[in-house]
């Protein structure tokens, strides 16, 4: 059943242009009427003129390339981790015990407050970064995809164990399908997160991305090359995000409806 809320049709192109065009009204405005300094709030004029001036640069480009990666890189290797560890806690009773407990208390975690821990065990550079991305996009993966195999059909699976299905079977013919739809939410949270984990960590352990230019601008107070970068890292984190999306909805895992 299709959600009554679900925007559909024209509606999904149109809304989110009239709201990007009232922000971006309201901005105008406020710099205009309120004679805010520069350095505090930048017309959108000036942030428009500012990028266009950075993405002329190949060395910006190469910036958005080394936090992408390691995004990536970090979505990855979380996932690899995860996937598996979520299907051990759906199946083994005393793994979920003993390992339970703890997951809300790794989720509250701000990840400004692990890296420093990460710079120690790993070093700078761009493998501590991954790491953290690692980390952050671990636990929505884990959670999510241990809720999903709960949550399925106890009736679709007796009657599949009634058929023969057992093991290996069992669990890529039923319960990861049906459970698809919880594990793909948890990946798009988790893939739209990474970006975030490769900011913070290039701000703290060092790097040659996007973190360690908004650390310089921020430093010669460049408030208009802050906005460009914040909405280059939004633009990044709402592709991954579509991205997985799509995935999504070409395998009928619409996890919206």
């Amino acid at each position: 059943m299709v959600s009554r809320n679900k925007p559909r049709g024209a509606l999904t192109v149109a809304a989110p242009i009239v709201f990007l065009a009232l922000a971006l009204a309201g901005w105008w405005l406020t710099t205009a009427l309120t004679g805010i300094e520069a350095w505090r709030l930048p017309d959108p004029l000036s942030v428009i003129a500012r990028g266009a001036t950075l993405l002329k640069r190949p060395t910006t480009w190469h910036q958005i390339g080394v936090t992408g990666g390691e995004a990536i890189a970090g979505c990855a290797l979380g996932t690899v981790v995860a996937l598996p560890l979520a299907y051990a806690i759906y199946r083994s009773r005393l793994l979920a015990a003993a390992v339970e407990p703890f997951l809300g208390a790794t989720q509250a975690l701000p990840a400004i407050a692990i890296a420093p821990v990460l710079v120690l065990w790993v070093g700078y550079g761009m493998t501590s970064v991954i790491a953290l991305c690692a980390l952050i996009v671990f636990f929505p993966i884990l959670v999510s995809t241990v809720v999903g195999l709960r949550h399925i059909n106890r009736e679709f699976l007796e009657a599949a164990a009634l058929d023969g299905a057992t093991g290996w079977t069992m669990a890529t013919q039923m319960e990861i399908p049906l459970a698809a739809h919880a594990i793909l939410g948890g990946l798009r949270n988790g893939f739209a997160l990474s970006v975030t984990g490769a900011v913070v960590g290039e701000m703290v352990m060092g790097g040659a991305g996007l973190g360690q230019v908004l650390t310089q601008m921020r430093s010669n107070v460049d408030t208009a090359g802050m906005f460009v970068v914040i909405a280059i890292l939004c633009v990044m984190a709402t592709m991954l995000y579509i991205i997985v999306y799509r995935i999504e909805r070409s395998r009928r895992y619409d996890i919206t409806q």
